[in-house]
């Protein structure tokens, strides 16, 4: 059976864009207007730079309003984007793109990025099947430089093109920029990028786009300091001008400019009493600045272009800039479903009577912590996505929000752990990647009792390549110490929780996906799970169908359609745990059928299949075993069904694979 992921796309063009009145701000009484007197002739950033500089108001404002008509009707995130509408326009009009390299940190924010560069007539398709992708990405488009699905990766990507392009002849006068934001700083990969620039020769040049948020608000000391970080427009002009002359003079050459530069940062911290953090790594620092005056920003970026050296712009902007109610409550508006752009009202759709994963987690969360008051929270900046704010405003001084920080928060967990306490440490599981190394040597080497919660496995969706909780199982299986458990339903999670913070169970990860599950009635008693121990749902003839996690329902509607069409009835096992194996369980299974299925939503290569294989192997057993799960290539984006057809991890392709087993089974 062929396994195929979507494949690289070609956007599909659309003809019947329909564009509706601009507006500085949210006006519910705003009338359409079929016409954008710039924005219909703008193709491409070189269209942009035909225009004058007075004119880049009412571009931004019609590019304000073109994201709000776009994003009304086909959802995907919004606030961050309308936030950086100044700073897109201001960019593409100095910088000569795509030949200058614009490197987005966090795709959030680049939206109008991709209706200025050649892409508004497809924007309707965005993040649809088949449509644009949901982040930049060069596989896409040239205007987008590098991928930027996660966080704090632009400065480190930046200064690579930047040195790159001083080591090229051919392109010696080629301007980088990196565009750092949405609390993406507070990631220690932002960090190592800032401290490499400061003693790698490169023309970098930073801009910070400081909204003070990142999907909830921004925590921690760099917030702290950036809001009271300040450089005068006065000083600025005087050290750009003196500057300037020096080089005329022959005072200012490469040698000479870190001795000079060291020596104006200490005079000006002492002269202002104030250190600033980025001049003392020697990076010239501007702002901070309004991020919402487009000709400001224009002018600023003119003067500080062609500098030498690596700079950082400081900029100030709102999110959700432009739409009131984004502006009022960044949060809820950073990625909010449909909505009314008139009223501002968000549409919601039927509850259908079921939680969402994540709200069993936050409410079992907070029960626990009533019943152990060892247990802490802690999530890297995610404490809505997750439902972690259920602790955190019933016990804000057990639960810890310590920003775009994977790897951080679980060191910082095991560290508790170290000493006494009981962590829940939840991360969305495609963001865990970044936290690999400090699972292993941080928590599993000791065996802390750490309990590492990993929302959003599997398919997630509309957000792509970058967001699926792909690897998850496979990469964390070979870790020693571990336990790994996934559960079936809302009431498995929350009995795995319990037994999770019960003492003695070390390591533990709970993998789980997004969305809603299948239980109404899902506050079920906390009971404890013997660890490693898996189940038989249904009992069988011919073939046994194993899984892992909550696409065993799908699994369960696959057996019960072969039921419906042979008559036959196939045996359903629940493995529960990754790890430690349910060796009793697989030998029952490998005594009883010679044909098998195992189903999982994670990668086939490495995960629970493939442990299955290896478990029968190891003790000579041979069976006749197809591996369901996702295919080795990057799964693009669409709606969770969408994909499960495609990946072959649906309902109508495990049927598919029970009966040719079935026919196997009688065939041999």
């Amino acid at each position: 059976m062929p396994y195929v992921c979507t494949r690289p796309h070609k956007p599909t063009t659309s003809t019947d864009h329909t564009d509706t009145a601009h507006s500085k701000d949210f006006n519910p009484d705003m009338q359409e207007d079929n016409h954008f007197k710039y924005l219909n002739h703008i193709n491409s950033p070189a269209d942009l730079r035909g225009y004058a500089l007075d004119e880049l108001p009412e571009i931004c404002r019609e590019l304000r309003q073109d994201i709000i008509d776009e994003l009304a009707d086909n959802p995907g995130h919004f606030a961050s984007s309308l936030g950086t509408v100044e700073l897109t326009v201001a960019l593409h009009y100095v910088f000569d793109t795509p030949e200058d390299r614009i490197v987005w940190d966090v795709g959030h924010q680049a939206y109008g990025h991709k209706i200025i560069t050649g892409r508004r007539d497809q924007f309707k398709t965005n993040r649809k099947l088949g449509g644009i992708r949901p982040f930049p990405s060069p596989l896409e488009s040239p205007y987008d430089t590098f991928a930027c699905g996660h966080a704090s990766n632009s400065i480190s990507a930046a200064l690579g093109m930047a040195l790159a392009a001083v080591r090229d002849s051919g392109n010696e006068s080629r301007h980088v920029v990196a565009v750092i934001g949405d609390g993406a700083m507070s990631g220690g990969l932002a960090f190592e990028g800032l401290n490499n620039a400061s003693d790698t020769p490169n023309n970098m040049l930073i801009i910070l786009n400081d909204n003070n948020m990142s999907i909830d608000s921004a925590v921690g000391g760099m917030k702290e300091y950036l809001g009271h970080l300040h450089t005068g427009r006065t000083y600025n002009r005087l050290r750009l001008g003196l500057s300037k002359q020096m080089s005329r003079w022959g005072l200012l050459n490469e040698k000479r400019k870190g001795r000079i530069l060291r020596f104006n940062n200490s005079l000006k911290a002492l002269l202002g009493g104030q250190q600033n953090i980025f001049e003392g790594m020697n990076i010239r620092y501007f702002g901070p600045t309004d991020g919402h005056n487009v000709k400001g920003l224009v002018r600023t970026l003119r003067e500080i272009k062609d500098m030498k050296g690596p700079k950082l712009l400081h900029i100030h902007t709102v999110k959700g800039k432009g739409f009131k109610p984004a502006e009022e409550a960044a949060t809820e508006w950073h990625a909010p479903g449909r909505f009314d752009k008139d009223s501002g009202e968000r549409i919601t759709t039927g509850t259908g009577g079921t939680p969402r994963f994540q709200d069993v987690f936050g409410e079992t969360l907070l029960e626990l912590a009533r019943m152990n008051d060892r247990i802490v929270g802690v999530t890297p900046a995610m404490p809505t996505g997750c439902s972690m704010n259920i602790m955190m405003k019933a016990m804000p001084e057990r639960t810890f929000d310590v920003g775009i920080a994977e790897g951080h928060a679980v060191t910082f967990s095991a560290g508790m752990a170290k000493d006494g306490l009981l962590p829940f440490c939840n991360i969305y599981s495609s963001f865990a990647q970044r936290a690999y190394d400090n699972i292993i040597h941080d928590a599993a080497l000791l065996s802390l009792p750490v309990v590492i919660c990993l929302d959003r496995a599997g398919l997630v969706g509309e957000d792509g390549p970058t967001h699926h909780g792909a690897f998850d199982l496979a990469a964390l299986r070979p870790i020693p110490n571990l336990t790994i458990a996934s559960p079936l339903d809302e009431a498995e999670l929350r009995r795995l929780m319990y037994t999770a913070q019960l003492p003695g169970k070390g390591t533990f990860v709970i993998r789980y996906p997004r969305g809603k599950g299948r239980l109404a009635d899902w506050r079920c008693p906390l009971e404890a799970i013997p660890v490693g121990k898996g189940r038989r749902l249904r009992d069988g003839e011919k073939v046994a169908v194993v899984s892992i996690g909550p696409i065993g329902l799908e699994a369960a509607d696959a057996i019960d359609t072969v039921k419906a069409e042979t008559g036959i009835e196939v045996a359903h096992y629940d493995l529960r745990f990754l790890k430690p194996l349910d060796e009793a369980l697989l030998e029952e299974v490998a005594q009883r059928f010679t044909h098998i299925v195992t189903i999982e939503d994670g990668v086939r290569a490495g995960g629970m299949g493939s442990a299955v294989l290896e478990w029968m192997a190891d003790h000579g057993f041979s069976p006749s075993i197809v591996r369901l799960g996702l295919p080795d290539e990057f799964v693009e984006h669409g709606t969770v069904a969408q994909l499960r057809a495609i990946t072959h991890t649906d309902q109508a392709h495990i049927a598919e694979a029970i009966k040719e087993q079935i026919k196997r089974q009688t065939d041999a």
